[in-house]
């Protein structure tokens, strides 16, 4: 790989191929770059390159502009050098240098010639004119033109690098895929260890560690730090120049075991075709975990730096990665985190992820989905409060809850979201999906605001699976805050909700809402009825769920949960081991 990676970056310095001039056939022993970047959305492009002088121009021009008006320009420029050059001789000879006439310089002819060497004609717009492989010629100076080649616009490094957590880069690319880029790691040279290394100026000698988009370091490697570099590749093989990161930290030592360890022995392969392994988690956001209330009160037992974004994260993506899943749908999922930390991760193990925000909040809903799996059609997110007031779908609803002014109140003043995708197989287009995501209001006492919002929520997937996709099957996840005997888990479960039911009160007789509610699906929580998926020190229950279409879905395999010893070896969670107050829940899912 790497000698094709070379040969390529010998390529991007010379050329070797005939050059047209005039009917004369030039071939030039290397020849320079002239790099176009060319963007339809935009209105102008730019070309910059390297004069023989070794000025660097960088030139912003219309897209639209005949090709005559850039070269005019080019020349202007190219002759500004040697004008500089005259000027500085005429000044030396006023001051009793050698007499005579002053230089006159010459404006350099300009062409701009066509990959088979024709030249082009002037009056063609610059963005129909620069073509990769086309040859620019500024006097006897020729330059390749590359148009949009692949560059590395970001390249970054965790933070916090845990021997035996996998180490995903943050890579952002124009005109190329991270998939598709080279990726070389280095470590570096213990001192003394007697190494092949090699030294880069006045820092640390670097041993080569591996040739992998994500790098999980050895024990061997605690106390060292990292290097990558990676050099962006586009889908014709055209390489681009390569950057480099080093890690900030050295590697630390991990925790030892985690608890989903054990689970990864169930998952350590994708499922099959037929098969959808689905992931439902309330990872625990950011902007929940560190506070003094958090640190002092929620979790007291956690060690503070097992709270820390950083360490947290280095459990979180080895924790999904292993479970190689077709789905993945999260709450509590912090802006930063998306961007920053999984989505990145989770793409080099070829998922895709789609972000929904709550309202006037900092963390939301996140789904993922295996591309060579499924693709996304269309998206369908709401905000509950908002669909209320402006959605027709949800009149009747409004009609009823008008009578009870304290709850309608209540409900609009809610940020919770729901987040619906409709995906479709990519070996059996006629099979689609709407996977919906969500996480409902927390209150212990606000069983009332969940059925309101439960509501709102299958009002809208019913649209979205039997009015604009007929018929297709949903799978429902999330952080429902409703333990099995909940009116929420009821209706659900059953499709209705009668207006007598005890959560139309659950917070007090002011209150009350006496609502009765229905809806079509057939739906079965696909993982049971666990014990408990939240374990804090003063609450454990069972609050999230993967419901499913039980008309069109069957479970193949539910994955174990970790044991009742592994989720308290550190009293309860989240702990130096698990990185969430909640527990994932995993299953595999096959169509009937």
């Amino acid at each position: 790989m790497w000698r094709k990676l070379r040969s390529a970056l010998r390529r991007l310095r010379g050329f070797s191929g005939a050059f047209f001039a005039g009917g004369d056939c030039r071939l030039p022993a290397a020849m320079e770059r002239a790099v176009v970047r060319c963007v339809p959305s935009e209105p102008k492009l730019s070309l910059r390159f390297v004069l023989p002088d070794g000025s660097a121009k960088h030139m912003q021009r219309d897209q639209a502009e005949p090709l005559g008006r850039a070269l005019a320009r080019i020349a202007t420029n190219a002759a500004k050098g040697p004008a500089k050059v005259g000027k500085k001789n005429k000044k030396a000879r006023a001051d009793g240098g050698p007499a005579g006439e002053a230089a006159v310089v010459a404006m350099p002819a300009v062409r701009l010639f066509s990959s088979d060497g024709e030249v082009v004609a002037e009056e063609v717009p610059n963005a129909a004119a620069w073509l990769d492989g086309a040859v620019l010629q500024i006097g006897d100076a020729q330059y390749r033109v590359e148009r949009n080649p692949p560059a590395l616009t970001e390249l970054q490094l965790p933070r916090s690098l845990l021997a035996g957590f996998p180490v995903c880069p943050k890579v952002s690319a124009e005109f190329a895929a991270p998939q598709h880029c080279l990726f070389r790691w280095y470590r570096e040279q213990r001192p003394g260890a007697g190494e092949e290394a090699a030294a880069s100026g006045d820092g640390p000698a670097w041993v080569e560690a591996a040739a992998e988009r994500v790098f999980t370091p050895s024990n061997a490697l605690v106390g060292l730090r990292l290097k990558l570099q990676c050099t962006p590749v586009d889908g014709a093989q055209r390489y681009g120049p390569p950057r480099e990161v080093e890690s900030s930290g050295p590697v630390e030592a991990g925790p030892g075991a985690c608890t989903f360890d054990s689970r990864h022995l169930y998952t350590k392969k994708v499922c099959g075709e037929a098969s959808i392994r689905t992931v439902s988690y309330n990872i625990l956001a950011d902007i929940y975990a560190q506070t003094e209330f958090s640190r002092t009160v929620l979790y007291p037992y956690c060690a503070p730096y097992a709270l820390e974004l950083d360490y947290r994260q280095n459990l979180l993506k080895k924790e999904l990665a292993g479970y190689s899943a077709d789905l993945i749908c999260l709450q509590e999922v912090d802006k930063s985190v998306f961007v920053d930390s999984l989505a990145p991760a989770l793409d080099a193990f070829g998922l895709e992820g789609l972000f929904k925000i709550k309202e006037k909040q900092h963390e939301g809903l996140a789904t993922f989905y295996r591309r060579d799996k499924f693709s996304l059609l269309t998206q369908h997110d709401i905000a509950f409060g908002e669909a209320l007031l402006s959605d027709p779908l949800h009149k009747e609803l409004c009609d009823k809850l008008a009578k009870y002014p304290l709850v309608w109140e209540k409900v609009l003043q809610r940020s919770s979201v729901l987040q619906v995708s409709v995906l479709q197989s990519t070996t059996n287009p006629s099979r689609k999906i709407c996977v919906a995501n969500t996480h409902l209001y927390w209150h212990p006492k606000g069983g009332n605001i969940r059925l309101i919002q439960i509501a709102v929520a299958l009002s809208h997937m019913k649209h979205v699976a039997c009015d604009l996709y007929p018929s297709i099957p949903i799978i429902f996840c999330g952080d429902f805050n409703s333990t099995p005997s909940s009116g929420t888990y009821t209706f659900i479960n059953s499709g209705a909700i009668a207006e007598d039911h005890e959560d139309w009160v659950s917070n007090g007789e002011e209150e009350r809402s006496n609502i009765s509610l229905c809806h079509p699906f057939k739906l079965l929580s696909a993982c049971g009825e666990p014990a408990y998926t939240n374990y804090v020190g003063g609450f454990h229950g069972c609050l999230d769920y993967i419901f499913i279409d039980k008309n069109a879905l069957e479970v193949e395999q539910v994955i174990p949960l970790p044991s009742h010893e592994e989720v308290t070896t550190h009293q309860a969670l989240p702990s130096v081991s698990h990185p969430s107050d909640h527990i994932a829940l995993v299953c595999d899912l096959k169509w009937k």
